[in-house]
């Protein structure tokens, strides 16, 4: 007689009945339990497939969706980058300019103020030289009265002596 290895339901059985023979309808549960399983192991592969090509799928949209990312930014950073640098161009004028600003605003209110003090100065020696204007006039008007206060007696003078 040929030993086969036994399943453990299959000893149990010999063990309880005491008889080295399997019933058929033992060795037929045995077999329907054995495709059962296989079945069920074959179901798990299969979802496990199925489960792992969902994943890769996603993956690699992942990995596509990373890549359009990619590329936009660096499209950003190359629209961003010419604005960058023209503003900071001019920016950099603007401080140049305000530094030459500087100086020519200082320039200029030294100067406003060296002009108010020569109008103020110019002005008072207008008004001083119309003040001695008047009195110049002041003067020749009475030295011509004085003149024609001697003319007169000096012709009624001669006048009389003449007479």
């Amino acid at each position: 007689m040929l030993e086969q290895p036994q399943s453990p339901f299959i000893q149990r059985t010999i063990s309880i009945n005491g008889s080295p023979m399997v019933d058929d309808r033992e060795e037929e549960l045995s077999r329907s339990a054995l495709a059962l399983y296989k079945e069920k192991e074959d179901e798990i592969e299969r979802r496990k497939m199925e489960v792992r090509d969902r994943v890769q799928k996603k993956l690699g949209l992942a990995e596509e969706a990373t890549r359009r990312l990619a590329e936009i930014r660096e499209e950003l950073e190359a629209l961003t980058d010419p604005m960058r640098k023209e503003v900071s161009a001019i920016r950099k004028r603007v401080d140049a300019i305000n530094r030459e600003l500087k100086p020519l605003g200082q320039s200029c209110q030294r100067k406003e103020r060296e002009f108010k003090e020569a109008l103020e100065a110019y002005n008072e020696k207008n008004k001083e030289k119309a003040m001695f204007v008047s009195k110049l006039v002041e003067l020749v008007t009475e030295s011509e009265k004085l003149r024609m206060t001697k003319l007169d007696e000096l012709s009624k003078s001669i006048d009389v002596s003449l007479r």
